[in-house]
Order: structure tokens, then C-alpha cells, then sequence
């Protein structure tokens, strides 16, 4: 059974999909080749992003608050964000929201069920949408302490 222990550190999003209680299609978010990070602390904190590989920049010199509203909705549509405490019961993971880009996430706790294999983290959860159950599958790759291209971290 998955330890918090086993969580600590930082995960790089390989796929996320969605498949629905009333259709056998699935769907993915946020393309087929998303990009995310998932952090857990030893501490008991977490923060996950994800977003499209493709995200359209804004553009130069301008301030993304002045920008029309169209070109907010469509940069933010493209990006996902929350972050808080966690804990581990059982086999799931339990992220209590409390920050967010969806201003109806915190507050809220997203429960995961876990599964973890190597340096694979499998994170699957539901939600409802009116009448639609919603079937989420995450799939993370641990990220090596070190990368070849950054300084080591130092342990004090």
C-alpha cells in the first residue's frame, strides 16, 4: 500500500485522460501530449499544474490583466493549477484544496486513488458533471533528484 513517504518529491505528467458514464469515448484534456508537475513535500504539502504544450504566448509589453477578455479565457483554458495540504488513507491521496486557478476548487478535497509502480504514479479519480460521471486517469514519472542540466540541490 502506497506510503506518503513514497509520494515526496516531483512528478512530470505523461498523460491524462477521461472517459464518461455515458459514452465509451475518451477524451484528453488537455491534448495528447500534456504538460504537468506534481509536487509533494515531506511536510504534507502539494501543488499540481497542468496545461496544453501548444499555449499561445500573450503577447509582448502588455500586462495580462489588460488584456481583453477573450485572450485571458483562452490563455488561462489552457493551463490548470491547485495546491494544499495532503494525506494518505489507505491506497487513495487526499489533496485539500486550498488554492486554485478554478476559484470553485478551494475548499474542496480531491480524493485519488494511488498506484504506484517503480517510478510510475498512477492517480485516478471521478467527478460528476449534471448526470455525467467523469473518470479521470493521471499518469506521472518520478523526476530524478537531479537533473543533468541543473545544479545539485544542496541537503544542509
Amino acid at each position: 500500500m502506497i506510503q506518503t513517504s513514497d509520494l515526496v518529491g516531483a512528478w512530470q505528467l505523461e498523460s491524462w485522460t477521461i472517459g464518461y458514464s455515458n459514452s465509451d469515448k475518451l477524451s484528453n484534456p488537455f491534448g495528447e501530449d500534456p504538460q504537468g508537475l506534481l509536487l509533494y513535500t515531506a511536510d504534507g504539502w502539494m501543488s499540481a499544474s497542468v496545461c496544453r504544450p501548444d499555449r499561445s504566448p500573450l503577447p509582448e509589453g502588455e500586462s495580462p490583466r489588460t488584456l481583453p477578455d477573450a485572450a485571458k479565457a483562452e490563455a488561462y483554458a489552457s493551463y490548470f493549477h491547485y495546491a494544499g495540504r495532503f494525506r494518505v488513507q489507505g491506497g487513495d491521496v487526499i489533496h485539500y484544496v486550498s488554492q486554485s486557478l478554478n476559484p470553485n476548487f478551494p475548499g474542496s478535497e480531491q480524493l485519488r486513488h494511488a498506484e504506484l509502480d517503480g517510478q510510475t504514479l498512477v492517480l485516478s479519480g471521478k467527478d460528476q458533471v449534471g448526470e455525467v460521471t467523469r473518470f479521470h486517469s493521471l499518469v506521472w514519472h518520478r523526476v530524478p533528484r537531479t537533473e543533468p542540466d541543473l545544479p545539485p540541490i544542496d541537503s544542509e
